[in-house]
């Protein structure tokens, strides 16, 4: 029998149940294996559930789109999944009104570090101002991010890898960079997991505690309004040079 697993998969393709069941299977794998090995960053459930994913299409021969097309409920969880945040936020309200101001001024200060960083390590290694334009908005969650993206001549699709690659590393790489920077107070932690890291930092931001889940849960929308505003006038200062 030659090239089993194509054919395999040619098979189970055409059954969505087949791409739903490949990626619970898979992020249970990788939380499992999160799990067992002491939760290290590296090992983010999500990245490794990528890999498994990724690893089974490339073997066995299918298509991003022929896989989307059965995950899509999936896909359609995130809208609850993220309204869902709202209520780590509603518990901590009182500490979030308390912490508005300095909330706010990070917001800023992480939107517009975010932008000019990325953008500046691109353009000083020789990237087109389309790539430039793509990566802009990499620190805001994907729909937003990609929106951004088009409005301002760059490519929607290498956006949203960009932000996924930006939530994985965020959320590996976070808990490392907090220690070294010596931040302990959970709300600066949620806030920077929420800036730099989307969703999968938020996600990461919960395991510490419930108070950096619910600033990085509003560091979420936040930065995602501040970047919508903040880019376009910036991009209009920052493309003629660029």
């Amino acid at each position: 029998m030659t090239e089993p697993l194509p054919q395999l998969w040619v098979y189970l393709g055409t059954s969505p149940l087949a791409a739903l069941t490949l990626t619970l299977a898979a992020y249970l794998a990788g939380d499992a294996l999160f799990r067992h090995t002491g939760r290290p960053a590296l090992l983010n459930p999500v990245l490794v559930a990528i890999l498994l994913i990724g690893s089974v299409l490339w073997l066995g021969g299918g298509t991003f789109e022929g896989y989307f097309e059965g995950a899509q409920f999936v896909h359609f969880l995130l809208g609850p999944a993220t309204v869902a945040l709202a209520i780590p936020l509603y518990r901590e309200l009182e500490r979030v009104r308390r912490s508005l101001p300095a909330l706010v001024a990070s917001l800023v200060i992480g939107s517009l570090t975010a932008i000019v960083a990325a953008v500046t390590l691109a353009w000083l290694t020789g990237a087109t101002t389309e790539t430039l334009a793509s990566l802009a908005p990499k620190s805001v969650t994907t729909p937003v991010a990609m929106g951004i993206s088009e409005a301002l001549g760059g490519i929607p699709a290498l956006t949203a890898a960009l932000v996924i690659l930006s939530g994985i590393v965020g959320a590996a790489l976070g808990p490392a960079a907090l220690r070294l920077a010596r931040i302990r107070d959970p709300r600066a932690q949620g806030l920077a997991y929420g800036v730099a890291a989307h969703g999968l930092g938020t996600a990461r931001a919960l395991q510490t505690s419930q108070i950096a889940g619910a600033f990085a849960g509003i560091a979420i929308g936040l930065n995602a309004l501040a970047t919508a505003i903040l880019l376009p006038l910036l991009w209009r200062w920052l493309a003629p040079l660029l």
